[in-house]
């Protein structure tokens, strides 16, 4: 089927546009379920369905960084060094001390 846009009005090329817009939607549906129907079938052939192939693996642990600060009238408050400050820390350099008071003793 060949147009000749050019010969066609506005409303007659939006109308085409539409026609183009849903049957491109509707190829993609169709070779979604095509590539899903395939790759269900090679997972089965292997013992898997193919929702235990999506679930991929464990998200890793993240590692925790050590605290490297620590409050000395409350030792339960650490800090890390990383991102903001605490409000304990703050103080206490607002006070006139120094970061370096509160290192804790090994941390690097």
């Amino acid at each position: 089927m060949e147009y000749d846009l050019s010969e066609m009005n506005r409303d007659e090329l939006q109308t085409l546009r539409k026609q183009v817009d849903k049957a491109l939607a509707d190829y993609d549906v169709r070779r979604k379920k095509e590539a899903r129907a395939e790759a269900e079938q090679i997972a089965a052939k292997y013992g898997f369905s193919l929702s235990e192939l999506a679930e991929g693996a464990p998200p890793k642990a993240r590692r925790k960084n050590p605290p490297k600060y620590q409050n000395p009238e409350d030792p339960s408050q650490t800090w890390t060094g990383r991102g903001r400050r605490p409000q304990w820390l703050q103080d206490a350099l607002d006070q006139g001390r120094q970061v370096e008071d509160f290192l804790i003793p090994g941390a690097s």
